[in-house]
């Protein structure tokens, strides 16, 4: 059953509702004061904190910021006879997550104590399933190339600056991004993928900025675009080097005063935006082509991450190999295939031209092909370029 904290310095109160908790199968324990909840609260993950609001040394309000820089997952019921509605507000807006008049309606608090205990274990559910997501997209490898790219995401990662990556198709720009996005400070917010090279022409400024009802013939309803859905949050660019110039002038004005305009509209918006672009393409060609704006590419060139390809990083493709063996056999419902030394030695010794993307392929096919272990023949038949 779930863990509660209750802090009130009005020893009856803390002894009835400890009385009722506990004859309600849930776990209790006691604090007198705010200072003796904070430290018990810093010394264990409860499920749910009742607080009363006025208290000597450390008050209920004081408590509830303190307690919310040490764990901000853990829901604290603020409970009071002094209350009144612009405490209780003052209270939520705080990250309280309800708060209830003394003397407490039995039935309210334990509704509430409920509906506290489910988002502490919605939440906990949800860090469960991001740990295993982020585990599905680790970046395997530890060459050179992969350690640099590594060390430059956590120095980027938690600043603002824009991002461009770049790369061959198929090593994984895409993860890079993601991971810029995870360690971030932004990784609350949203991450919005934009494919460039899939979206026509004539319809890539709707997808970006979004359009007004009636702004062209097929524009039927207003739409949200992209740089707005990822407001607070990271918006990935792909393939940048197959965006028009047209639409290129607009992004570089969104990221030159962060306010977009939809389509057929006259009214700014402003954005809050953290661009990353990715490309296949060599820009600054693209550049003397005239098909890329210079300032554009200095504007998403803050930092630079260049991708290497998988010939590049030849002694990262064993690593990479067992680990899609284990995410995709996991995926299948099948056990783990151990792939033989010199069935290795021929996937290392391969070009692979689509990269890890392809290498993934190729193992998905051993692993649904294969017998019981991968061997040098599995390769030759299954994996052959």
């Amino acid at each position: 059953m779930a863990d509660i904290l209750i802090i009130d310095d009005e020893k009856a109160i803390r002894k009835t509702l400890s009385e009722i908790l506990s004859f309600e199968g849930y776990t209790i324990e006691e604090a007198a004061d705010g200072e003796e909840g904070l430290k018990k609260f810093g010394l264990k993950n409860y499920d749910v904190v009742l607080c009363d609001i006025k208290m000597p040394k450390i008050d209920g309000i004081e408590f509830l910021e303190k307690a919310k820089v040490i764990n901000a997952d853990i829901p604290i019921i603020m409970i009071s006879g002094h209350g009144n509605l612009e405490t209780a507000v003052d209270a939520v807006k705080k990250g309280a997550f309800d708060y209830i008049s003394k003397p407490p309606d039995l039935n309210r608090l334990l509704i509430t104590l409920r509906n506290a205990i489910d988002r502490t274990n919605l939440t906990a559910e949800t860090k469960v399933l991001k740990r295993k997501v982020n585990k599905m997209n680790d970046m395997v490898g530890d060459s050179p190339a992969m350690e640099k790219i590594k060390h430059t995401i956590e120095k980027v990662a938690p600043t603002d600056a824009r991002v461009l990556i770049t790369g061959e198709n198929g090593v994984g720009k895409e993860l890079v991004a993601r991971w810029i996005h995870e360690k971030s400070n932004r990784n609350t917010g949203p991450m919005v993928e934009v494919n460039c090279a899939a979206i026509p022409g004539e319809l890539i400024e709707s997808e970006l900025f979004g359009h007004e009802k009636g702004s062209f013939t097929s524009a039927i309803k207003q739409r949200i675009g992209k740089f707005e859905q990822a407001n607070g949050g990271t918006l990935f660019l792909d393939e940048i080097g197959d965006m028009s110039l047209n639409a290129q002038a607009k992004v570089l004005r969104a990221l030159q005063e962060g306010k977009i305009t939809r389509v057929g509209a006259d009214k700014d918006i402003s954005v809050d935006v953290r661009v990353v672009a990715a490309t296949n393409k060599d820009l600054l060609k693209e550049v003397d082509d005239k098909n890329f704006r210079l300032d554009l590419y200095h504007r998403l060139g803050v930092i630079i991450i260049h991708v290497p390809s998988l010939k590049e990083r030849q002694d990262d493709i064993p690593k990479l190999a067992v680990h899609f063996t284990k995410i995709i056999a996991a995926e299948y419902g099948q056990p783990k295939k151990e792939i033989e030394k010199d069935a290795m030695a021929i996937l290392k010794s391969y070009n692979w031209g689509g990269n890890i993307r392809e290498l993934r392929n190729v193992i998905e096919r051993l692993i649904i092909m294969g017998g019981k272990t991968i061997t040098a023949d599995d390769v030759k038949t299954y994996a052959a370029p």
